[in-house]
C-alpha cells in the first residue's frame, strides 16, 4: 500500500517533466525548422532554449512564434 501512495505522489511530477521535456523539442525543432536564417537569430534562440530550456522555450512560444508566423505565415 505504502508503494501505491509512492507512485501516486511521483506520478503527476513524472508526466509534468515528460510534458515539459515533450515542449521544449517541440519549441526548438519549430525554431530550426522555421524560424527564417537572417542574421544570428535563429542561433541566438537555440542558445537561449538549449541554455535555459524552460524559460527560453515558454518566451520563445508566447513572443517570437506568434510574431514570426505573423511575418512570415509559418
Amino acid at each position: 500500500m505504502e508503494a501505491l501512495m509512492g507512485l501516486a505522489c511521483i506520478l503527476p511530477f513524472m508526466l509534468l517533466s515528460i510534458a515539459a521535456t515533450v515542449f521544449w523539442i517541440w519549441m526548438l525543432v519549430d525554431c530550426l525548422t522555421k524560424e527564417p536564417s537572417e542574421g544570428n537569430d535563429k542561433i541566438i534562440w537555440v542558445l537561449v532554449m538549449i541554455f535555459l530550456p524552460a524559460i527560453g522555450s515558454i518566451v520563445y512560444y508566447f513572443i517570437r512564434r506568434p510574431e514570426r508566423i505573423s511575418q512570415t505565415g509559418q
